[in-house]
């Protein structure tokens, strides 16, 4: 049995384990005592207590190869064991995953089971393949985890959190950069797309809408809707991984006719 964490170092353990769950990385010293550094070639790079990487190996939390740092069963347990203890009976009924940005500075618990989109990706069309591609899958939940990171859900009730610690500007807490810089992604994702296609992501990626009351409030064809995401998911992929560049420059070169035929110079 996992030796409890202490409470002071959950926290910090949760962002670490959260880290190596995405994959192998590699520990470096830093000029400050006491920190490590941990480094991927696929996931960026995560600073940490060395303690708490310590507690992490000696509860076995995760393993060692070599140098490595790798992630293991009993680390992804204790991270649903986390989420349970936040709320144990709603966690009986989700689905639920750590995801973690590309630098390995913020982090969401995402449940998979409310997602519209996992629910697509799980049923087959007439040839046997998913509704959506792994790859539309993957951007709408990109768009949803930059959406929930940027705090821009709204608010039920009153917002306690407020209250806490922080600089005010203009009477407002000033929102977190991971924050900022997640809502500037979705700006940017949303221009990508285009207007007419992007409140039908922002409808079922973040606000989790079935695909049937986004036609009933639009008042659209019945099973419209799916068509519309999954052309919305493709422009929106191709917003998060442009093509590359054709190797084939595009300056034009000489103005001919049709019977034109260039001078060779005789040697």
């Amino acid at each position: 049995m996992v030796r409890p964490v202490p409470a002071g170092d959950r926290r910090k353990m949760l962002r670490l384990l959260s880290f190596i769950a995405k994959g192998r990385a590699l520990p470096a010293a830093t000029a400050q005592a006491g920190r490590l550094v941990l480094e991927s070639a696929d996931h960026g790079v995560l600073a940490v207590d060395a303690a708490i990487l310590a507690a992490a190996l000696s509860r076995g939390l995760v393993a060692r190869a070599g140098n490595a740092i790798l992630p293991n069963k009993a680390g992804r347990a204790w991270l649903r064991r986390y989420a349970a203890v936040m709320d144990p009976f709603a966690a009986q009924h989700r689905a639920e995953r750590f995801v973690t940005r590309d630098d390995g500075a913020s982090f969401v618990l995402a449940n998979d089971a409310e997602s519209p989109l996992t629910l697509l990706r799980s049923r087959k069309d007439a040839t046997g393949q998913p509704l959506i591609s792994e790859e539309a899958f993957k951007a709408g939940e990109r768009l949803r985890q930059d959406f929930t990171l940027g705090q821009m859900l709204p608010s039920i009730g009153v917002d306690w959190s407020a209250s806490g610690s922080g600089t005010r500007r203009n009477g407002m807490l000033e929102a977190t950069d991971a924050a900022l810089a997640a809502r500037q992604r979705v700006e940017q994702a949303l221009e990508a797309v285009g207007p007419e296609l992007a409140d039908v992501l922002i409808d079922i990626c973040c606000f989790l809408k079935g695909l049937e009351m986004v036609e009933r409030e639009r008042s659209w064809p019945v099973r419209s809707a799916k068509v519309v995401l999954k052309t919305a998911l493709a422009v929106l992929d191709r917003h998060y991984h442009p093509a590359a560049p054709g190797r084939r420059s595009k300056t034009l070169l000489h103005w001919g006719a049709a019977d034109y035929r260039p001078q060779m110079p005789r040697s």
